[in-house]
């Protein structure tokens, strides 16, 4: 009985987020709920397994509700744009240095593991530049996207406050077993990036062939055969201004840097931030890294770090109360909205895991699987993460794929750890071409691009380095077989 209310648990929660029925909170909270009456519990029992489901989740939730709080201060007083213009000043326009560059603005503006922010500051900075250069936008969405998920790996990007809040783990104990492999995922994209990058190159030369093969012919024929090449010039001229990949003019970087400037922000940021510059740089420089040192010592509760660090930046760089509020207020429902769904999700686990369902589940689905494959459950499933994430939600993955896979491998001897690195890693490169992820909407709106064209340029490169990734987990001890 207890079998089959969990799997009608999980299977509605999955679905209904699927379809965009229900949102997570409401889901997370209701069918578990029901689903603990319909397997015999009383309301007291019910009480029981959500204080203990809350107590397992509450430090996540502090934890992420405060971090966005924190870095999206960060981002209204324009902290990072000044490496941002560094680095497309540094490009000079070469088709592969834009495309490394693309990877490091991408690094830089997902600190704060807001999706949406990082597209609005990155891509109006970076879309003139490839289209000057005639570059396509899709790669810009490639790169952008899968650098990224690779900052996703912060225990306040999502995946990973999901993850620990379904299993029990810290996300801060979790992001300092991943460390290693972000660092390695960062140095394999910008090679990557190289690479597409020289790719990317020889299109746009065999496509300024193209054009001006075209535009000799009808200057030809225009002529009435002769053999006038004056007509080729212009185009010529064009294939410089659009694919030539020696340099972009000063102008064109110019233009490019004015636009990163005037991306994000808003009108209530310091006067020094909203004319482009970025409010007191030292010290809230000082500051990120001083919380991201803290957090890496593992000195003080996550939670508390980021409580201290979002005081100290309301303090200096809004001076008046009324501006904090305003600014705590702006950001709120972000913030709000992920911590929610982690408190719901305490919820869903404390009956899940309290009643017995998820134990349950797991046993029968060990029973009804082939032996040989229930030890490496988490490793398949770490291997299909990227297809899965174009059927599954983030929420669908961690809250009802992500504890099943868990119970199922850890029952079996497989270490804790293991399996979560497995799941994770294989899943998070694909976060941003789900179409489950609101902020990718925003990202191909902002880069005139099509999703569909979007999932077919980039879904085999992802997919590609995500199992890259898994591989490299294992010597790096990230996964242990």
């Amino acid at each position: 009985m207890l079998s089959i209310v969990g799997f009608g648990v999980i299977a509605a929660i999955a679905t209904l987020l699927i379809l965009g029925r229900i949102a997570p909170i409401v889901g997370l909270t209701v069918i578990p709920t029901v689903g603990a009456f319909l397997a015999g519990f009383n309301a007291e029992e019910l009480g029981e397994f959500f204080e203990s489901g809350l107590s397992s989740v509450l430090n996540v939730a502090v934890m992420l509700v405060f971090a966005i709080l924190f870095f999206g201060i960060m981002n209204d007083v324009r902290l990072f744009n000044p490496l941002i213009n560094l680095m497309v000043r540094v490009s000079r326009g070469n088709v592969v240095g834009v495309a490394m560059v693309t990877v490091i603005i991408g690094v830089v503006c997902h600190l704060d593991g807001s999706g949406a922010t990082s597209y609005l500051i990155a891509i109006p900075a970076l879309l003139p530049l490839y289209k000057r250069l005639g570059m396509s936008p899709y790669l810009l969405m490639l790169l952008l996207s899968t650098s990224m998920a690779i900052l996703n790996m912060l225990p306040w990007g999502g995946p990973v406050g999901r993850a620990g809040a379904v299993t029990g783990h810290d996300p801060i104990e979790l992001w300092h077993g991943l460390i290693p492999l972000q660092v390695v995922g960062i140095v394999l994209l910008l090679g990557m990036a190289a690479l597409l990058g020289l790719r990317e190159n020889r299109r746009i030369a065999r496509a300024a062939v193209v054009q001006e093969s075209e535009v000799v012919a009808t200057s030809a024929r225009a002529t009435g055969g002769t053999d006038d090449t004056s007509g080729a010039q212009p185009s010529r001229r064009g294939a410089s201004a659009t694919g030539d990949t020696g340099g972009v003019g000063t102008g064109g970087v110019d233009t490019v840097v004015r636009g990163a400037a005037d991306a994000g922000g808003d009108q209530d940021t310091p006067q020094n931030a909203v004319d482009g510059r970025p409010h007191l740089p030292w010290f809230n420089a000082v500051l990120v890294l001083s919380v991201l040192g803290v957090l890496v010592a593992d000195v003080l509760p996550a939670g508390l770090v980021f409580m201290l660090g979002l005081s100290a930046a309301l303090v200096v760089n809004y001076p008046k109360v009324s501006d904090q509020m305003e600014r705590i207020r702006a950001h709120g429902g972000s913030a709000l909205g992920t911590g929610g769904i982690i408190l719901a999700a305490g919820c869903f686990l404390g009956v899940m895991e309290e009643s017995g369902m998820l134990r349950s589940l797991a046993s029968d689905m060990i029973g009804l699987l082939p032996e040989a494959v229930v030890p490496y459950l988490h490793l398949i499933v770490g291997v299909l993460g990227m297809p899965l994430e174009l059927v599954l939600s983030t929420d669908a993955h961690y809250f009802a794929l992500l504890p099943l896979v868990h119970d199922a491998a850890t029952q079996l001897g497989a270490g804790s750890l293991t399996v979560v690195y497995a799941v994770l890693v294989g899943n998070i490169i694909g976060t941003y071409i789900s179409p489950f992820n609101a902020s990718v909407w925003l990202g191909v709106g902002l880069a005139g691009v099509d999703l569909g064209k979007h999932i077919r340029y980039s879904f085999l490169p992802m997919w590609a380095f995500s199992i890259v990734l898994l591989i490299i987990a294992v010597p790096l001890g990230v996964i242990v077989l």
